[in-house]
């Protein structure tokens, strides 16, 4: 049996063992629907899950992430949004790529974010790489929350699952830089936003 197949399979058997299981699996409160991808805290106006709990969130716990309530996405959900196609030279193998994804300013908007342009964000990434920058800075150089990479959705461990990034052949002044110098506010495996006002 290839891989594919079995993989396949076990997820048929997934599907059909599921309900049996279903009334001894209790979610935790911090969980929403489905598992979450992308958290979004801080200035926001919409929240579905509650506050961060060390012991269940390690991951941004040990990045000394904290917030009292927050707003989650699904894969689906930040698939589902309206995407646009950007089409960047990389710095990983100096190749154009064509990655797509929603505006980082509708994920933000999805969450409540503020509109004001000195509204402070921050990008995080699975490996606790952080970047700083602002709404105004999001807009002008169009920020996309990429999913997928040449038509392929981008996995954890690689650049994904979702990627923070932005067209730098087409920002002049970033055109301008060495490769490698160019993306330093993407941050590839983005798992966290934290919306502070001015």
């Amino acid at each position: 049996m290839n891989k594919r197949q079995f993989l396949t399979s076990a997820a048929a058997f997934g599907a059909a063992v599921t309900p049996a299981f279903a009334a001894t699996n209790t979610k935790h409160p911090a969980c929403a629907a489905a598992s979450a991808i992308l958290t979004v805290s801080g200035a926001i106006k919409r929240t579905n899950r509650g506050a961060l709990d060390p012991a269940f969130d390690q991951l941004m716990a040990k990045q000394l992430v904290k917030f009292p309530e927050a707003y989650t996405f699904d894969y689906p959900s930040v698939a589902g949004l309206p995407a646009v196609t950007i089409k960047p030279t990389i710095e990983y193998d100096a190749k154009q790529h064509t990655l797509s994804g929603p505006l980082l300013t509708n994920v933000l908007e999805q969450a409540g974010a503020p509109n004001s342009g000195d509204t402070k964000i921050a990008l995080r990434a699975v490996d606790g790489y952080t970047v700083l920058t602002t709404l105004d800075n999001v807009r002008a150089w169009k920020f996309v929350v990429a999913t997928h990479m040449d038509g392929k959705p981008m996995p954890l461990g690689g650049l994904g699952p979702l990627w923070a990034i932005y067209d730098a052949d087409n920002i002049p002044q970033l055109a301008a830089k060495p490769l490698k110098d160019r993306f330093v506010l993407c941050p590839w495996g983005l798992y966290h936003i934290q919306v502070s006002e001015a």
